[in-house]
C-alpha cells in the first residue's frame, strides 16, 4: 500500500510559479512510476506529465510542455511538478498518482493503483 500526500498548492497570479510535490509513505517508492493529473472545475481528471521509477523515462502532455516539468527525489520519496507561467486555466485540484510501472497510456487513469488526496491551484488573472 502505497500513501500519497500532494503539497504546494495555493493561490498566485497568472505569470507566476509554484512547485508541487507529492510525497510518499513507502521506501519502496523509487519502483513505482508516478503521474501527476489535474482536474479543472466541471471537467474530466487530464494527465499532466509522468516519470518513471529511476527518473529516466519522461512524459510531458503537449499542452504544459515548455511550461510544467516533472521531477522525482527517491532519497525523499518525493515527486515534484515545477509550473511556470501559470495561466488562469491552469486553476485546478492536482493529484499525483502511482503506478507499478511505467503506463503504455499515461492518460489512462485505470494504469494508476494509488492516488494522493489533491491539492488545490488556483491562478488569478
Amino acid at each position: 500500500q502505497v500513501q500519497l500526500v500532494e503539497s504546494g498548492g495555493g493561490l498566485v497570479q497568472a505569470g507566476g510559479s509554484l512547485r508541487l510535490s507529492c510525497a510518499a509513505s513507502q521506501r519502496t517508492f523509487s519502483s513505482y512510476a508516478v503521474g501527476w493529473f489535474r482536474q479543472p472545475p466541471g471537467k474530466e481528471r487530464e494527465v499532466l506529465a509522468v516519470i518513471s521509477g529511476d527518473g529516466n523515462q519522461l512524459y510531458h502532455v503537449d499542452s504544459v510542455k515548455g511550461r510544467f516539468t516533472i521531477s522525482r527525489d527517491n532519497a525523499k520519496n518525493t515527486v515534484y511538478l515545477q509550473m511556470n507561467s501559470l495561466k488562469p486555466e491552469d486553476t485546478a485540484i492536482y493529484y499525483c498518482a502511482a503506478a507499478t510501472i511505467f503506463p503504455i497510456i499515461p492518460a489512462r487513469k485505470e494504469g494508476y493503483s494509488y492516488w494522493g488526496p489533491g491539492t488545490q491551484v488556483t491562478v488569478s488573472s
